[in-house]
């Protein structure tokens, strides 16, 4: 992904221009001197199944807690 960065103390903004390298793929990071203080990137489309195994839930996630557990915790 192209990164750009935009001053907001010295470049005008056109958000009309912003949008248009955010469509097209561009980060935008807005700087405030040295401080990056934002960033604007593309809400983009979640395609599911892309990363299949990366998340896996436990056979007994929807057991109860041991007591064991609740007691530790006071």
């Amino acid at each position: 992904m192209l990164t750009r960065t935009v001053d907001v103390q010295k470049t005008p903004i056109d958000l009309r221009e912003l949008l248009s390298w955010v469509a097209a793929g561009t980060e935008i990071i807005f700087m405030e001197g040295e401080t990056p203080i934002a960033r604007l990137v593309s809400v983009g489309r979640r395609v599911a199944g892309l990363q299949p195994g990366a998340i896996w839930t436990s056979e007994d996630f929807d057991e109860p807690l041991p007591e064991e557990f609740w007691a530790e915790a006071t």
